[in-house]
């Protein structure tokens, strides 16, 4: 028998204030139907002024525990994706612990931008299988809006704030893909791509925030292409084809590429999860986001095969396999 990070729990956030592309557009030179013919885009959700990122995650992680029906002092591991920390440090993290009321737990952030919730899970994951923690909580929570160029009308009808939360917990399976939990994890990372997708700003450089920076074009000829590569490697390491998944979780960054992975894998768009309708972009928090949204539609069911996978800034990529 081995050890499998199984999913016990599962939990989200979104902030109370909503931007309808028609609202936005009249801040911005833009309109629904550029939006939504560009991305799929249709509203976001923004948090309000005071609203933290580690607000969101506690909100998110606390629902999360409650879906598992355990209380937080039997978590001895949280580890949160974000970008948009509260602070340069601490960690947001150790925030979000004490804001759950737990104590004693090993806590801290991971970054890796759009693809960082795959990068926490993988950091949980492996703490669970060396035995080193029994009950984890994997956190992606961000508040984009306070990094956006609410002026760049390439860039800032793009993004949302959020927040979603997984409970893992050791649990014994076969090696086997039939197993419940998390199968594998594969990341990846090309530190040469900086300049398609950005912040230009930081302590160390500017000593200021800074703004998001992007080139659509690049991203989008990137994403398709790594986005595959890493999906048929996740695939390929169980022996399995597109016509295996049950669902295919993506982040949720541009619905044209969602679309076109589904026809490149072999399986329909009714497989795929969608929320960037009503989410945008989230970064690290997307894909929690998308699963609980999955789960309570009655879509993701026990027992299905889940394919996740998500590219950002760095450039970062990567895809897990998950028996829910």
């Amino acid at each position: 028998m081995t050890l499998r990070s199984q999913i016990i729990g599962c939990g989200s956030f979104l902030p109370d204030k909503v931007v309808s592309n028609d609202e936005l557009s009249r801040r911005v030179n833009t309109s629904d139907a550029w939006i939504r013919e560009r991305s799929g885009i249709e509203a976001r959700h923004i948090a309000a002024e005071g609203e933290l990122t580690s607000h969101l995650g506690i909100a998110a992680g606390r629902a999360a525990l409650d879906d598992a029906g355990i209380e937080a002092g039997e978590v001895d591991l949280i580890v949160l994706a974000t970008s948009t920390p509260d602070e340069t440090f601490p960690s947001t993290a150790s925030q979000i612990q004490a804001g759950l009321g737990v104590t004693g737990a090993a806590a801290f952030d991971v970054q890796a931008v759009c693809a960082g919730f795959f990068f926490a899970l993988a950091v949980a994951d492996n703490f669970i299988r060396c035995g080193q923690a029994r009950t984890a909580l994997v956190i992606g929570a961000e508040t984009l809006s306070r990094i956006l160029d609410w002026n760049d009308r390439a860039t800032c009808f793009l993004f949302g704030d959020g927040a979603g939360a997984l409970v893992l917990r050791a649990g014994e399976g076969s090696g086997e893909v039939h197993d419940r939990g998390v199968l594998s994890t594969h990341l990846h990372c090309d530190g040469r791509d900086h300049d398609c997708l950005y912040v230009d700003g930081g302590p160390s450089s500017t000593g200021t925030v800074g703004v998001v920076r992007m080139e659509g074009k690049a991203v989008f000829k990137k994403a398709v292409l790594r986005l595959a590569a890493v999906a048929e490697e996740a695939l390929s390491a169980h022996g399995l084809e597109g016509g295996d998944i049950d669902w295919m979780v993506p982040h949720q960054a541009n619905l044209r590429i969602m679309k076109g992975m589904a026809k490149k894998l072999g399986f329909g768009e009714e497989k795929v999860i969608v929320t960037i309708d009503r989410h945008a972009n989230t970064s690290a928090a997307s894909i929690p986001l998308a699963l609980d949204w999955g789960r309570r539609e009655g879509k993701i069911q026990p027992g299905h095969l889940l394919l996740l996978e998500a590219i950002g800034g760095g450039l970062t990529w990567g895809a897990a396999m998950v028996r829910w």
